[in-house]
């Protein structure tokens, strides 16, 4: 009989489970939508399931494990532990190869062993994928919300440790902190819309699958924060520091919308492995800029003689 396990997937492994979830969540979407080009369902093929930087990423950042079929990878879970006692499951997937022996099980059974102190986990998956929802019902989950496209699932399980200060299921909205110790708490499933922070310090704060749109970030520090898998479109940045930021594996959206940059200083700044079709820079100073190590100055230089040389030859003719 196979043994299953999981552990700590590392760089090393990036290449071998980017090639499981890859055709994982292919084989997947042949399932579930067949012929449907045009359809996309992120539930099935999640952002980036393909990109090898992607899953080193995740590996840097979440707890990745890789499930292990005695020593073989034959697949991955990746969790995201936010404070003491909440885990969210952000993909699993195994080998189409190895699928229908009980391992997906093994391996949540084995994910909830090795955090024995997350009472509350929770996921989604798609409204497509009917197998999904057995799947998931059958291990203890229910459903927290479903739509065409999404479900939400939710687990709690009873914990050994006692719970100090927990308040749970309160209205407490309009109140009011002022000069209080905080620290180290933790919100779940809690609903701050419309709240407002100021003259405070949330250094460390870890914020996770929340919902900040149409919020106000001004007079912050941010120092060596990361900002990874967000979606900012639409987003505005005015009076910003930018200054060692590192943009990384970044893309436009669906609607491909561009960026623009106006009236800002990006002195020393470098593109590389990028696409930059269609770009166009206007009235700025390129001082030093160079393309492919061709200084752009040269370039214009070459392009103004060869126009003024076709203009000789012109009038010459």
């Amino acid at each position: 009989m196979s043994l299953i396990t999981i552990a700590k997937a590392t760089i090393t492994d990036a290449e071998k489970l980017t090639e499981i979830k890859k055709r994982t969540f292919d084989e997947e979407l042949k399932k579930w939508l067949p012929n449907q080009e045009n359809v996309v369902d992120y539930n099935i093929q999640p952002p980036g399931y393909t990109s090898i930087e992607m899953t080193k990423y995740m590996i840097r950042e979440l707890e990745y494990f890789k499930i292990l079929r005695d020593k073989e990878i034959v697949g991955g879970i990746i969790i995201t532990i936010s404070g003491a006692s909440y885990g969210r499951i952000d993909r699993i997937f195994i080998d189409p190869n190895y699928q229908g022996n009980g391992i997906g099980s093994r391996a949540i059974n084995l994910i909830e062993d090795e955090f024995p102190n997350v009472r509350t986990w929770d996921l989604e998956t798609s409204g497509r994928q009917i197998n999904n929802h057995y799947f998931y019902e059958k291990m203890g989950y229910r459903t927290t919300f479903e739509t065409e496209e999404e479900y939400g699932y939710l687990k709690q399980i009873e914990t050994s440790s006692e719970i100090e200060n927990l308040v749970k299921n309160k209205n407490i909205s309009s109140t009011q902190y002022e000069n209080c110790d905080m620290a180290t708490t933790e919100f779940y499933g809690v609903n701050l819309e419309g709240s407002s922070f100021s003259n405070s310090n949330v250094m460390n704060s870890h914020i996770s699958n929340c919902n900040l749109s149409h919020s106000k970030f001004q007079n912050l520090n941010l120092r060596n924060s990361l900002y990874a898998d967000l979606n900012l479109s639409n987003s505005e940045m005015i009076f910003v520091t930018l200054g060692g930021v590192n943009f990384i594996d970044t893309n436009l959206g669906d609607a491909s919308m561009p960026i623009t940059f106006e009236r800002c200083d990006l002195e020393g700044s470098k593109f590389s492995n990028s696409n930059l079709r269609n770009v166009e820079i206007q009235n700025s100073d390129l001082s030093g800029m160079k393309i492919d190590n061709v200084p752009v100055e040269e370039l214009i230089d070459a392009y103004n003689q060869l126009n003024k040389n076709n203009q000789m030859s012109i009038r010459e003719f």
